[in-house]
């Protein structure tokens, strides 16, 4: 599969996003999670259909998306979803708010485990809940803990030089941790699979430990699968909903084809239930949460799993080669920086506390290297000294990228040396 190639910069420049509309020409935008690629083109004819057939009213229902999301998840992952449990809203982070609001009680104790996407924190206040933080547990602890020994097949060290290992060896689920957070009251998990911003695929036994433990407790999941499309070996992605009987008496699963095929503009997620106690849940949340799925995008991401698929693997074909790419640049020049190879999506997860940097690295990458990250210390406390990075860019960019931050740690090198 030949790989996209990402837009020049003149043509990227000209985008209205966030992306290129929050930072000044001089500065190089690796934040935000959007792609630099083209749109797919069966995406772009479906949404040029409908404003051609001034087709822009709100939708009928989520029949249209149900089938090639179903269709999709068979083929891709082997999950055969009952298409009958799957309803449309607006984007994940509705999805995911209004799946807490019917799965706990104001007040409610919610897991979620950081290092993990920033708004989770939101969306667990906007649902009335209270944050119980259960970080993900790194290899190198999770080693000398009795209470969490490792997974089968994990390693027996800690991943030594700079770009060693990837993501999966080296974070798992707190188990042990969860259970306690579940035994002292909480209702509710907000679970990443894949990990926002570590690229981790969770194993299938973790999330079957996971739902069994959600059951024991009288909890509930709800499962952000927002990545799930751009997982590079999608033989390794386990769906939380297909774990089990337990995960499907309680989980909601929340998707959406805009990471995949970058459409989060165009406002169109899904809620997937599996159960008949999940999906009178989904269907007793207010007819405005779906409703507000935007028309452009419900066709938009029917093109996208029905006919978008040989576009979606040319993206990670690109994703994985600068993956690999990151990989080198910072071997050769920044080697102090420690990255471990995701397993999906295209967001590196930058540790550089050996620079010295501060908590939050982003501040001196910005006004010094004119380059923009995500702030680690947004991910929560385990991302004190640490940056996210996109990647879904052109390799020039890429290395322009890291080019600009080593010669930011060079300066400082040769500023120390002059001591």
């Amino acid at each position: 599969m030949d790989p996209l190639r990402a837009d020049p910069l003149a043509v990227l420049r000209k985008r209205t996003s966030v992306k290129w509309r929050a930072y000044p020409d001089d500065v190089l935008p690796l934040f935000v999670a959007e792609m630099d690629y083209p749109l797919a083109a069966p995406v772009k004819a479906a949404m040029v259909a409908v404003i051609e057939s001034s087709d822009l009213g709100y939708i009928a229902g989520s029949e249209a998306l149900a089938a090639p999301y179903s269709a999709f998840a068979a083929e891709r992952w082997g999950w055969q979803v009952d298409a009958a449990g799957i309803r449309t809203t607006t984007d994940v982070s509705v999805a995911a708010v209004e799946a807490l609001r019917q799965a706990i009680e104001p007040g409610d104790a919610v897991v979620i485990m950081p290092p993990v996407y920033p708004p989770f924190y939101e969306f667990v206040a906007e649902a009335g809940g209270v944050v119980r933080e259960v970080a993900l547990l790194e290899m190198s602890a999770t080693a000398a803990s009795p209470e969490s020994p490792p997974f089968e097949g994990a390693p027996s060290e800690h991943p030594g030089d700079a770009v060693a290992g990837t993501a999966s060896e080296h974070w798992m689920i707190d188990l042990a941790g969860l259970e306690r957070a579940l035994a002292e009251g909480a209702t509710a998990v907000l679970l990443c699979n894949p990990q926002n911003p570590l690229g981790v695929v969770h194993s299938a036994a973790s999330l079957e430990r996971v739902a069994e433990l959600a059951q024991r407790y009288g909890a509930m999941v709800v499962s952000d699968e927002i990545h799930a499309p751009l997982v590079y070996d999608a033989s390794t992605f386990t769906p939380f909903l297909s774990v089990s009987a337990a995960a499907r008496e309680v989980g909601f699963t929340v998707t959406s084809a805009s990471k995949g095929w970058n459409l989060a503009g165009a406002k169109c997620a899904l809620i997937v239930a599996q159960s008949e106690r999940i999906l009178a849940l989904v269907d007793a949340m207010p007819a405005e949460v779906v409703m507000r799925t935007s028309q452009l995008g419900l066709h938009g991401s029917v093109a996208a799993f029905a006919d978008g698929v040989p576009w979606l693997d040319s993206a990670i074909a690109a994703i994985e080669a600068n993956s690999e790419l990151l990989a080198e640049l910072l071997a050769e020049h920044l080697p102090g920086v420690v990255f471990r190879r995701p397993q999906a999506s295209y967001l590196g997860w930058l540790d550089f506390t050996a620079l010295g940097w501060g908590d939050d690295p982003s501040i001196r990458a910005l006004v010094e290297a004119k380059v923009a990250l995500m702030p680690g210390p947004d991910f929560g406390p385990p991302g004190r000294g640490f940056v996210r990075l996109n990647f879904a860019c052109s390799p020039e960019v890429l290395t322009e990228a890291v080019l600009r931050l080593a010669r930011v740690a060079n300066a400082d090198a040769d500023a120390e040396a002059a001591r």
